[in-house]
């Protein structure tokens, strides 16, 4: 599958990551570069996409907030936050934007499940939701991974943000993805210790396969 894989370590600054996957998708239109899925992390940012408003903000704080092109509501990226932005030509598959939100879903969920996480994904909720871990069984599901995506010509761009080990405390300030009175998790706080870099090659060996089946 001829997709590049970029990982960075660093902090990329959001609206330059929105810039460059823009190019990115008119390099991918005029056929100059090729696909890609872009692993990276944010400072902290609270971003609010096209359907969200304005009283998903419960109280301000010192971390900036900004009107994104994305599809989606409000949301919390920063560090510990890992963050996979697809730019992928759905003109060369199945042009089904809901399949391919399944896909990464599917892929994140199939991830947990290596790790003995129970999850799951709501038809009115986009987004990765833990129901329970080792078999046991939570008293109400947890939300570990959100997804906003954008689309220009069939070639995709955003994508996935999965909470490693971010500080859960800036999610009190808003309501995450428009929804009141539902927690965020992460997999610190499932008890599951991995660094950025594993977490990198699982996902993208599994997305990759599973990309497969959008023919």
């Amino acid at each position: 599958m001829n997709i590049e894989i970029k990982k960075q370590y660093d902090l990329v600054d959001y609206e330059k990551s929105v810039d460059s996957m823009k190019v990115r998708v008119s390099q991918i239109i005029n056929e100059s570069k090729k696909e890609l899925i872009w692993f990276l992390n944010h400072d902290h940012i609270y971003t609010q996409g096209t359907s969200a408003s304005e009283n998903e903000i419960l109280k301000k704080n010192q971390i900036r907030i900004i009107k994104t092109n994305r599809g989606g509501k409000t949301t919390y990226h920063g560090p510990g936050q890992r963050i996979v932005y697809f730019v992928i030509n759905l003109n060369k598959r199945k042009r089904d934007i809901r399949q391919f939100i399944s896909i990464i879903e599917k892929s994140l969920m199939d991830f947990l499940n290596m790790y003995e996480i129970d999850c799951t994904t709501f038809k009115n909720r986009v987004g990765i939701w833990v129901t329970g871990k080792n078999g046991k069984k939570f008293s109400k599901e947890e939300k570990i991974g959100a997804i906003g995506l954008r689309l220009k010509n069939w070639i995709t761009y955003h994508g996935l943000s999965f909470n490693i080990n971010p500080d859960m405390r800036n999610y009190n300030f808003i309501n995450s993805c428009g929804l009141k009175n539902f927690k965020n998790t992460s997999l610190q706080e499932l008890g599951i210790k991995i660094n950025e870099n594993k977490f990198d090659e699982e996902y993208s060996e599994i997305f990759l396969n599973n990309l497969k089946i959008l023919k």
